[in-house]
């Protein structure tokens, strides 16, 4: 095999861009969708009528986004092959009774989402960013991506316990950011603010998806830039590196039908309508079999010959903590991309979908490497397992293998995006 792919900053700052331009699920599809638009693709209404001619496509719901090219000649039966990832992550979402405060302090009231590192949002500089629904049921996409809100945490000398016996905080009464100061609190305030920011009308706006986020951007770390630093790489590191492969291979000649799939809700267990656990992405295949003129047999002679590479962050070896990791796979930063493995279906992969994703890396000159949990610890998992028993096809679980994961601010290696979507490429052309 020749050398593999050496480090392409060009991809790397392309990554660090998206991170910034995505603050919420909203906004990670909508900078997805404005990639696929440069490329070509255009975007179906799941209400309308679709036709079986070649091209690029997506849909867009809520926080989710399915895109697929249709080569020129493809057969009713013609396999898919399928990057999936999420677009959320675990934050501090804001509750429907927002406004709240003590002791002359304006605060807002927030809900945990999913398992974030509570520690690492104290004392963070944080915007707060979502959707805004307005009365016409139409929404608004809203970002103040400035210093707003602050966790402050308590002081030492206030706390002297902290230093024997480590940090405990209540998620319901030590994680109230606040923003401002006064003693009266008016029920609206916040509410007010964001449609101010947002050039709305008063009393426009009558629901709200919203949660906080890191102002400080990504960047490049270490003496030798060889690390990246950034928020939100679980799991929007999978879903960039997965629009790249993905216009990379559009307008070629394939065997498949390349699609991405990138879905919310993953961090606390995908049931939604926009989640792995849904109907999105089965409505989508099945649709896009029926409107190139396919019928039932079609769909399961597809359904039979696609393969879906569950693209999500994993564990490195942690140089701090290196016994909570597997004594025989320790995963390292700008090693490659790292194949999953959990025997009690944690993860999908199997050995013949290991043997998928080996030849893509083959064929891409890429590195890969394998994680395994230790024995002794519980074992995450993906949307990779809900994907292959919902949808009956063959899913293998992947990643880049990170440091800090469900941190306000996660680490990478600055090679291993770029690297992944090499793999992805190679594993889109077939």
């Amino acid at each position: 095999m020749s050398e593999p792919h050496r480090f392409d900053r060009g991809h790397t700052d392309d990554l660090m861009s998206f991170l910034t331009a995505s603050p919420s699920p909203y906004h990670a599809v909508a900078s997805a969708a404005e990639r696929l638009e440069k490329a070509g693709f255009r975007q179906v209404a799941e209400t309308d009528a679709w036709d079986g001619t070649s091209g690029g496509r997506y849909v867009l719901r809520g926080g989710a986004i399915v895109a697929w090219y249709v080569p020129e000649g493809a057969a009713p039966h013609t396999p898919f092959r399928i990057v999936g990832a999420h677009t959320d992550s675990p934050n501090l979402r804001v509750k429907p009774v927002p406004d709240t405060g003590a002791h002359g302090w304006r605060q807002v009231a927030v809900e945990i989402y999913g398992g974030p590192l509570l520690n690492s949002w104290l004392d963070r500089d944080l915007g707060l960013a979502g959707r805004l629904t307005l009365r016409d049921g139409s929404t608004r996409l809203v970002n103040v991506d400035r210093p707003l809100l602050r966790v402050p945490q308590l002081a030492i000398h206030l706390d002297r316990s902290v230093s024997a016996e480590g940090l405990k905080l209540d998620k319901q009464r030590h994680m109230l950011p606040v923003w401002g100061l006064g003693n009266d609190v008016r029920d609206g305030d916040l509410i007010a603010f964001l449609e101010e920011t947002a050039g709305l009308p008063a009393g426009e706006v009558t629901g709200w998806d919203l949660m906080t986020h890191s102002v400080e951007p990504p960047a490049y770390l270490g003496r030798d830039k060889e690390l990246l630093a950034g928020p939100r790489m679980d799991n929007l590191l999978s879903v960039h590196a997965g629009v790249a492969a993905l216009t990379a291979v559009s307008g070629g000649e394939l065997r498949y039908i390349p699609v991405l799939a990138a879905f919310d809700h993953e961090e606390n267990g995908s049931q939604s309508d926009t989640g792995a656990d849904g109907p999105l992405l089965g409505s989508v295949l099945e649709r896009s079999v029926f409107a190139r003129g396919g019928s039932f047999e079609d769909r399961a002679r597809a359904f039979a010959g696609t393969v879906c590479l569950s693209s999500d962050t994993g564990h490195a070896v942690h140089p701090n903590y290196a016994e909570r990791h597997d004594p025989t796979h320790h995963p390292r930063v700008n090693g490659g991309p790292i194949l999953k493995v959990n025997v009690n279906n944690r993860y999908a992969t199997d050995g013949s979908g290991r043997a998928v994703f080996a030849a893509a890396c083959e064929k891409a000159n890429v590195p890969f490497q394998s994680f395994v949990s230790n024995n002794s610890m519980p074992c995450g998992t993906t949307i990779g397992p809900i994907t292959a028993a919902r949808h009956g096809i063959k899913t293998v679980d992947i990643g880049v293998a990170i440091l800090s994961m469900h941190s306000v601010r996660e680490l990478c290696g600055a090679n291993d995006p770029y690297l992944l979507a090499n793999s992805l490429v190679a594993f889109l052309e077939g």
